[in-house]
């Protein structure tokens, strides 16, 4: 199949290329960019160096493809929908645009989350693609919410790596101001809350926190059941609910020094990490999730969501299974 890729240039269209040059049913015929519009791939993403000739084509100047992959800033997708959709047959958006169900479009957009719509994304040819943290926290969230295992509200602390806030350079992503730094940046009322609301049916409160990474997003739900749960019953619903799930995994070990998720060992991959505690009393459960903000909360999302839609096996171009140590 025929691929372009708009807003090549960011670091979720870069994981998009790279993804896209490995996939063995992908044929990358075009990068968009409007500052390397004449450029190779390796100005802007110097990893791709001698991958392939392609250069970055102005956006302006759109091919007829079969899969049209699009990363672009806040709004940009919403005002360039109609020429988008007749550009593609499958249309995929990592943005922000259409991630809310009351966004209106004919045809309307499926949540690339396969873990929750894989039944809606067979045939689709419209996907957005969630935000990372609100994958993240949705995967930890839903087997629970599904079990009747949510009582109230879910608090969510969640820790994200520099490369959320995109390739553009800006104040908060200057080195000397984020180095070291944990900076609390949204300490309430964060987008994401309503969209974790939305597809887990709960109601999230939810913190973050810039963290001195630059990939990885971990996110720590803390989840007042019903009525007192054990540890036992908690493993059996994650296992129940994520049987045959091709990339999430649990961890949640009782001993060891990896005993809980932790986004370094997901760097590349599209694995969500998620594991667990429980409170003596049986109160209060604790579940982690960790993810590659860029993979499998953005280009590897679109990838297994664009896989499933099209009819390919759904591990295809995006199984690297992460790397230690990093």
């Amino acid at each position: 199949m025929k691929v372009s890729v708009i807003g090549a240039s960011g670091y979720a269209g870069g994981e998009l290329v790279r993804l896209a040059l490995g996939h063995p049913d992908l044929d990358l015929v075009q990068v968009t960019s409007r500052r390397h519009a004449g450029g190779t791939l390796g100005v802007a993403h110097p990893n791709l160096r001698h991958h392939t000739d392609i250069t970055f084509t102005a956006p302006d100047r759109l091919e007829t493809v079969d899969v049209l992959f699009t990363a672009l800033p806040k709004g940009e997708s919403l005002s360039l929908q109609p020429r988008l959709s007749r550009a593609a047959t499958l249309l995929v958006d990592l943005g922000q645009d259409f991630r809310d169900p009351a966004t209106s479009t004919d045809p309307p957009f499926v949540p690339g989350l396969p873990e929750l719509y894989r039944a809606e994304l067979v045939g689709a040819d419209r996907i957005s693609v969630p935000g990372c943290m609100a994958t993240a926290a949705t995967l930890a969230i839903k087997p629970l919410a599904e079990a009747g295992l949510v009582a109230g509200d879910v608090i969510l602390d969640a820790r994200t790596g520099s490369s959320g806030a995109g390739a553009a350079p800006g104040e908060a992503t200057h080195h000397a101001e984020r180095q070291h730094a944990l900076r609390v940046y949204r300490a309430a009322g964060h987008r994401h809350e309503r969209e974790v609301g939305r597809m887990c049916g709960i109601r999230a409160r939810m913190t973050v926190t810039a963290v001195p990474l630059v990939r990885g997003v971990q996110v720590i739900a803390h989840i007042r059941p019903p009525r007192p749960v054990s540890r036992a019953e908690i493993w059996q619903t994650y296992r129940r609910h994520y049987a045959g799930e091709p990339f999430v995994r649990l961890v949640a070990r009782r001993a060891g020094l990896h005993r809980l998720p932790d986004p370094q060992f997901l760097t590349g991959s599209n694995f969500t990490d998620i594991g667990f505690d429980v409170d003596d009393d049986g109160e209060r459960v604790v579940v982690v999730a960790a993810l590659d903000n860029l993979v499998k909360g953005a280009a590897g999302g679109a990838v297994q969501s664009m896989n499933v839609a099209a009819g390919i096996p759904e591990r295809t171009g995006v199984d690297f299974p992460g790397l230690h140590p990093v």
